[in-house]
Parts: structure tokens; C-alpha cells; sequence
């Protein structure tokens, strides 16, 4: 396929090359220009503007920072969309952006599907993402050949709606964060207890939060947060929009959400979600 996959952060990037990969004419857009130079030396074409990048194309992918930026670039950037086109954003967004985005792409003739991942960038490289897919079945059938590339088999889940997706994602990264402070605390809670923090992340290998404890327990028993796999800026946002779906109270959110703050306004904000542990 013809294929304009704009945004080449630390996720992009990874899901990229699996397309470029597959054989699929891809054509990029970012707005700096050293990740799409990257990307071009793989095999895709470099465009200087998001409307170059989707001329023509049959598919584009978006994979932005939030909702916002997908405001700016896709819903009032008047592009080129081709008609009929399908629209896969893997954006991180809120309900309510989905349903919003939904209609705007039904009003433009154009076919949008919901399709966020779960995992990080080591998954993301290995093509062993888990991936939600929410949109109209026959669009959401074609997308799924495509997300597929940087899909674990086991983790690829329909759902009815793009709205449906969103709040899946949601879930997913409020567990995540959850098991983050868990982890932090447990290993605060076993030092103060007279246990190394060796012997803690060997009881938590047993527990509910074994497998970010594998994934995290080194980085916050150092203090080196310099690998980031999923940032405390991307997580913060993520959290905001948590609260802002939620009809609920969610204290373990705003809970991390303000550390998160705290770490962003230290200048941390690119530093993996590690350093929840900093308090």
C-alpha cells in the first residue's frame, strides 16, 4: 500500500520500520527533521509538510504526542486526504477525542479507526505490541493487516468503537501506573523492613506485580531513568486524560500525576516513568 505514517517519536520510529519492512511505499512526515532522515536511510520517503506526506496515499498512520497535536496536524490542517482514505491513529487520546475525531473523518469522507498500543519500545521493536482496534468492521478489518506488523498475535483486540479503544488504552496505562507506585512503595516498604532490595524484587517476582518488577526494578533500585521506554511526560498526559474521563475519583492517579508533575517541572519529562520513584 501506499502509506503516510506522520509522527516519528520514540514509538513511531519503532512502527515504522515495521511497514518499511513489509514492503509498503511509505512516505514520512515529522516535525523535526533528524528522525525522518533516520527513518529515509531505512527505506521510506522524507516529505517536507503532513499534506506532501498524504497526497495519494491509501492509508495514513498517525502516531502523535495527544490529542491536541492531532487536532493541529490532522483535523484542522486541511490535508489532502484522498477519498475513502483509511486513518489509523494510534495516538493516545481520551473517549471523547475518538468520538470527536470519528465524526470529523465521516464528515470528510474519510475512514477512521482507533488503534493504540500497549507495551513499550522494546515490544514496539520486536512487533510483540499488544494493539486495540476500534472502528467500522470493514475498515477496522483492513487496518488490522497493517497493525498487525507490530502486534503480538495473542494481544490484537476489536472493539466496537474508537471511543471503546481510547478507554482501553486508558485502563491499560492507569494499570501500568498503578504497579509503577506499587513497585516504588514495595521497595520502600522492604528497605525500612531490614530487606535488600534484591530480596524485595525476588518476593515480587511472585506477586501480581512481577512483571514490572522485572521490567523496572533495576532502574529504580540505580536511579538511572535514562532508558526511557515510555516517558513521564507521555504518562503525565496520559494521566490527565484519565482524570478527565473518569466520573469516578481516581486517588492512585492524581496520586502519580502530581509526582509525575513534580518530575516534569525538575526537568525530567523525557526520562522514563522510572522516576515516579523520585517521589
Amino acid at each position: 500500500m501506499k502509506i503516510a505514517f506522520l509522527g516519528l517519536g520514540r514509538l513511531g520510529r519503532e512502527l515504522v520500520v515495521h511497514l518499511i519492512d513489509a514492503g509498503h511505499d511509505v512516505t514520512v512526515w515529522n516535525r523535526s527533521p533528524e528522525p525522518a532522515e533516520v527513518v529515509r536511510r531505512r527505506g521510506a520517503h522524507v516529505a517536507d509538510s503532513a499534506a506532501a506526506a498524504i497526497e495519494g496515499a491509501e492509508a495514513v498512520i498517525s502516531v502523535f504526542f495527544g490529542p491536541d497535536v492531532v487536532r493541529e496536524i490532522i483535523v484542522k490542517g486541511d490535508l489532502p486526504f484522498s477519498n475513502d482514505a483509511l486513518w489509523i491513529d494510534v495516538t493516545t487520546v481520551s473517549p471523547a477525542d475518538a468520538t470527536e475525531f470519528a465524526a470529523w473523518a465521516a464528515d470528510a469522507g474519510v475512514r477512521y479507526v482507533h488503534s493504540p498500543v500497549i507495551g513499550s519500545l522494546s515490544p514496539a521493536r520486536a512487533g510483540t505490541l499488544g494493539v486495540l482496534i476500534g472502528g467500522d468492521p470493514d475498515a477496522a478489518r483492513e487496518a488490522r493487516k497493517l497493525v498487525a506488523l507490530w502486534a503480538d498475535p495473542n494481544k490484537l483486540r476489536n472493539l466496537v468503537s474508537p471511543a471503546d479503544a481510547a478507554t482501553g488504552k486508558l485502563v491499560a496505562n492507569l494499570a501500568l501506573a498503578m504497579s509503577m507506585e506499587a513497585l516504588v512503595e514495595s521497595l520502600r516498604l522492604g528497605e525500612s523492613g531490614g530487606l535488600a532490595p534484591e530480596e524485595v524484587l525476588d518476593t515480587l517476582g511472585i506477586t501480581t506485580i512481577a512483571p514490572i518488577a522485572a521490567l523496572k526494578g533495576e532502574a529504580v533500585i540505580s536511579g538511572n531513568y535514562d532508558d526511557t521506554q515510555f516517558s513521564a511526560a507521555l504518562l503525565a498526559k496520559d494521566a490527565r486524560l484519565m482524570l478527565a474521563t473518569s466520573k469516578k475519583a481516581l486517588p492512585g492517579v492524581e496520586l502519580v500525576a502530581s509526582i509525575l508533575d513534580r518530575a516534569i517541572a525538575a526537568g525530567d519529562g523525557e526520562k522514563d516513568i522510572a522516576v515516579l520513584a523520585r517521589g
